[in-house]
């Protein structure tokens, strides 16, 4: 039988090759477990107007500007389609990647700077953040060594160079820092047994939490 309770919003965010997907499975089964519903969604993507726009982003050379205004109007339809009625619904949102990502990604990767995303993160979800972050953070040179061995094409992301990677990141750890309560940095060149006992600790936290909101 599911329990009532408020339901959290979790995001997954990391540089490409960091390991997130690893721990999805794990997750799920540990809510399901718990007797929640959950949902699966991804950013950017999530909808059919999303999905299309991810394909655009990943494959196809643009501006800065223009990647950041894509990547928010594909989270715009996220939050109203999927995201916001799960929610109230009361199952578990777990999504990999959310605005920390193009504040990581945008506004440290490209240098856009991390004013003009948060100006827009203002603008398309005011008060809308996730209760739970969990950052797994990962050097870029092993992150590249991961990628490299474990899997085929990569998108324009992928190819970035190291000194790309080492922005995101810097970005991203600036970002957990201004937000202590909601992030987890997990080391992420730890064994995946070791960082899901970390995993697993917060998600107890958290639904000790949500069941007494």
């Amino acid at each position: 039988m599911s329990q009532q309770c408020h339901a959290p919003f979790i995001s997954l965010e990391g540089i490409d090759g960091a390991g997130k997907s690893t721990h999805v499975p794990a997750i799920y089964r540990w809510i399901g477990e718990q007797g929640f519903k959950w949902i699966h969604t991804r950013e950017p993507g999530g909808t059919p107007l999303g999905e299309q726009l991810r394909t655009l982003v990943l494959n196809t050379p643009m501006q800065a500007e223009t990647e950041a205004l894509m990547m928010f109007a594909a989270r715009a339809e996220h939050i109203h389609q999927v995201i916001l009625p799960a929610l109230k619904r009361g199952d578990w949102v777990v999504s990999d990647r959310f605005s920390d990502a193009s504040v990581a990604y945008q506004g440290g990767g490209r240098e856009l700077g991390v004013s003009k995303v948060e100006a827009l993160e203002s603008w398309t979800h005011p008060g809308l953040q996730p209760d739970l972050t969990l950052l797994f953070d990962l050097s870029p040179e092993i992150a590249a060594q991961r990628l490299q061995s474990g899997r085929g094409d990569r998108d324009r992301f992928e190819l970035e160079q190291t000194t790309f990677f080492d922005r995101v990141r810097a970005a991203y750890l600036q970002r957990a820092q201004q937000f202590p309560e909601r992030f987890l940095v997990l080391d992420a060149a730890q064994s995946p047994e070791r960082v899901w006992i970390r995993i697993e600790e917060v998600l107890e936290i958290l639904k000790k939490r949500s069941v007494q909101a």
